[in-house]
């Protein structure tokens, strides 16, 4: 069961496009109104209930404040598996940028994993330049094609940021 982060600081359910500053806002109102500190004389149920309160709202506002992170909860309330990419789903786009890369990497070519990764990140930005719109036609109607379309986009994301992280040094091994 996904806890309700919308909820939690009294958002319409599963908006994508949020504004920062509102989200910002309606978390430290609500973060004043639910703190620990302001039932220390209750009941130990009462502490209880407000330590759980205000952990759930800590973790809403980290999960909806980073539009990534706010897509993955949102195909998952609706039913979407968002588990980890496996190596035989890369997509078919890539395979060609995957295999060079895997080659410069085997020939420790650093000239060639370092442009490898340059072209890595740029795609990784179009996707994020991509994702508001995306976020913006999904609110307006929110409609099963725009999630898969969405999910495809993070699977694809997901993927590339784990070739940054393999150009960026972090699992190449001299």
């Amino acid at each position: 069961m996904t806890p309700d982060y919308y909820g939690s600081l009294d958002l319409p359910p599963l908006k994508l496009d949020l504004v920062p500053a509102d989200l910002e806002q309606r978390f430290h109102a609500k973060s004043r109104l639910l703190h620990p500190d302001r039932f220390a004389r209750a009941s130990a149920v009462e502490q209880q209930a407000a330590l759980d309160a205000s952990s759930l709202l800590n973790d809403a506002y980290r999960t909806l404040r980073d539009p990534i992170r706010r897509a993955e909860y949102v195909l998952k309330a609706t039913g979407f598996n968002i588990g980890e990419q496996g190596t035989k789903d890369v997509p078919g786009d890539l395979l060609e940028e995957v295999f060079e890369f895997n080659m410069a990497l085997e020939d420790a070519d650093e000239d060639e994993v370092a442009a490898a990764r340059q072209r890595f990140v740029e795609m990784r930005n179009q996707i994020d330049d991509r994702l508001p719109k995306l976020f913006a036609v999904h609110d307006v109607a929110p409609d099963r094609a725009i999630l898969e379309e969405l999910r495809s986009l993070l699977n694809r994301r997901r993927y590339i940021a784990n070739l940054i992280s393999t150009a960026s040094g972090e699992g190449i091994r001299h």
